[in-house]
């Protein structure tokens, strides 16, 4: 039975859309018919060369130098693009400098809403990159960088992109251990920190982690502290800059260094759960392509728009936030937990802000059903456009939630991407209407595919989620990695050529996407492959869970055991009944087979620190393996799995 369609986009909105006035352009440049989606996602995989050098001619992208041709004949992930040409990522942010609205809007805990202008903006990057070019910073050298999500930290990443250096980051709720193996591995010569954060009311002072990081990175020459913490706007580290200081740096004109199109512009990171954090590295070209195309065409943001993502600076949505400058938009941050002092706090912000794009997690949206939000009754949203939800799969009843209870005739954008690409494959298309449960489609230029066990093309079935040709976003590199066998090991082992994403994928006979977790953490029950995502989905209608997490450990002598642990909100202890309304929510959603050999209470469960939720270290625990806890954003919630494997 088909799902229910929540939102259908008029006529008028399908043709007033970024992608409808792209569509009408190709039409006339490139002789391609834009009037069905399918066709124009199916032209744009065919024709990969055509599509990304229209993607440069419509946003009038500057090169410095012109490129020989778009694409080399190269397998991935060996594909080059763009060869010959340089450009800046920067420079094509600034050049939407608006003195009738904000660049930034931030708000935290301790501060209410507050504006900081693209004159601002422009002047303050200046100051700090005539600074880093005082103290030699060249292209190619690391800037890294321990900061929340705040405009200082903003001003850091434009800097060091205009200047060509390699932007790095990690949010000051990372551990120690977790920050030194990221960083080390990169060599950055200038450490940007924070002397502390506030979160959920607590004050967190980290000067202290700041020297010790400081001290285990031989390479860094430079020290910028920002007092954020402190009022008197004093810094206790010895050999450290002031931000404020380094703000009234004598400067000229800001200006870009034109880089190679693939020459690194940041290194994000893996969680790093099975060994050490994989050091991926994208490329200026690449990233500022793909920004440009999803945030226009799948986000449909508008200049003069207001786009918000909650979001770290160690999660890649916070490097994807700022591409909404590229299209002309006011990008809103916040720092603190969205539910303090309650779950309102985002909410009322939309209202403040005038959000027109509202980004959060899937888990977000779940709490906020669970805590029995009513937005749209306390808040105006009438601003309000679209609601992206990333991180994990989005169930049907968040879907549900959002229409009924938030607003009404707003456009739900589900997403899926990664770190891997610092954008999503799959997500928003302003032309269709979204259904129940389903992300709307495939991205444009984004070959993408459900197979098969024997590498075959499957409609309506799950299957592996792969991408059969390049884009120019995915990784140049990984850092230290020189032969490519990091690389290749984690994308194209299993089907050489072919990206394996990790990702259980459904494409509809509508052309829609389900995601259904990760493959790598597959249920195998019986020779049926489960979905870690069918689990979560029918768990969450158990009223009194707070949250859960299923693995499937193969034992030595056969067979497997499946245990489901749960979180109770609070007051609630896990007893028959709810065992037996949890047994039933599976067996009559999925079949025998999802039915957990045992269900065990837990006080907390993993999380990464982007928020996604950790199947992998638990099932290695229960296999009595050792696993990295710097990964984990609260490495205390592993001590009850290996307590319990030691029982066991």
């Amino acid at each position: 039975m088909e799902p229910a369609i929540l939102w259908m986009p008029t006529v008028e909105e399908k043709e007033k859309s970024n992608l409808g006035y792209y569509a009408k352009w190709l039409g006339i440049h490139y002789g391609v018919s834009g009037s069905d989606y399918k066709a124009l996602w199916e032209w744009t995989v065919q024709h990969p060369d055509l599509f990304w050098k229209s993607i440069t001619e419509y946003f009038d992208v500057i090169f410095h130098s012109s490129y020989n041709n778009v694409m080399s004949e190269d397998a991935m992930p060996h594909t080059q693009w763009f060869k010959g040409s340089t450009l800046n990522y920067a420079e094509h942010v600034f050049r939407n400098l608006n003195d009738n609205q904000p660049a930034i809007l931030f708000q935290s805990e301790q501060q209410s809403l507050t504006a900081i202008s693209w004159k601002a903006l422009k002047e303050k990057t200046a100051a700090l990159q005539s600074w880093f070019i005082k103290k030699g910073i060249k292209p190619g050298e690391r800037i890294a960088a321990y900061l929340p999500n705040i405009p200082e930290a903003s001003v850091a990443l434009l800097a060091t992109m205009a200047t060509g250096a390699v932007w790095s980051s990690c949010s000051p709720d990372f551990g120690i251990d977790s920050v030194i193996e990221r960083f080390k591995q990169i060599e950055p010569k200038v450490l940007i920190a924070v002397d502390g954060y506030t979160y959920n009311g607590r004050v967190f002072n980290r000067l202290d982690a700041v020297r010790k990081i400081k001290a285990a990175l031989p390479t860094v020459e430079q020290l910028i502290v920002i007092p954020y913490l402190k009022a008197d706007d004093t810094v206790e580290v010895p050999e450290a800059d002031n931000w404020n200081d380094v703000m009234q740096t004598v400067f000229n004109e800001l200006h870009f260094v034109a880089v190679p199109f693939e020459h690194p512009i940041w290194i994000l990171y893996s969680s790093g759960t099975t060994g050490m954090p994989k050091a991926i590295t994208h490329g200026h070209g690449g990233v500022l392509l793909e920004h440009y195309k999803y945030l226009w065409f799948h986000n449909d943001v508008k200049p003069g728009e207001k786009f918000f993502w909650f979001t770290t600076t160690g999660w890649m949505m916070w490097n994807y936030l700022h591409g909404a400058l590229l299209a002309g938009a006011t990008i809103v941050l916040y720092d603190g937990s969205p539910g303090y002092p309650d779950m309102n706090t985002l909410w009322n912000m939309t209202e403040q802000a005038g959000l027109h794009h509202f980004g959060t997690s899937a888990p977000y949206i779940m709490a906020c059903k669970k805590a029995g939000m009513h937005p749209r009754e306390s808040y105006d949203l009438s601003t309000l456009r679209s609601i992206s939800s990333t991180g994990s799969p989005l169930p049907p009843e968040g879907f549900d939630y959002v229409y009924e209870v938030v607003k009404k005739d707003v456009w739900l954008c589900s997403m899926s991407g990664g770190t891997d690409v610092c954008t999503a494959f799959v997500g928003g298309i302003p032309w269709r209407p979204v259904y129940e449960g389903e992300i709307q489609g495939r991205a444009l230029g984004c070959s993408m595919y459900a197979f098969d066990e024997d590498g075959n093309v499957v409609i309506d079935e799950v299957g592996e989620m792969v991408i059969t040709k390049p884009m120019p976003s995915m990784p140049v590199f990984f850092w230290n990695d020189p032969d490519f066998g990091k690389y290749i090991s984690s994308y194209f082992e299993t089907y050489p050529g072919i990206w394996r994403h990790g990702d259980w994928l459904k494409i509809t006979s509508r052309d829609g996407v389900v995601i259904l977790g990760r493959s790598d953490a597959t249920l195998n029950r019986q020779g049926v492959r489960i979905g870690t995502a069918e689990i979560y989905r029918a768990v969450d209608t158990i009223e009194k869970i707070k949250d859960c997490l299923v693995v499937n450990v193969e034992l030595p002598e056969g067979g497997d055991y499946m245990p489901l642990f749960v979180v109770m909100k609070d007051g609630i202890i896990l007893n028959d009944d709810i065992r037996s309304a949890i047994k039933n929510a599976l067996r009559t959603a999925y079949s025998p087979r999802h039915v957990p050999d045992e269900i065990i209470q837990v006080k907390d469960l993993p999380y990464t620190m982007s928020g996604k939720k950790m199947e992998m270290p638990v099932k290695k625990i229960l296999m009595g393996k050792e696993v990295n806890d710097g990964a984990v954003k609260n490495p205390e919630s592993l001590e009850f799995f290996k307590k319990f494997q030691r029982k066991k």
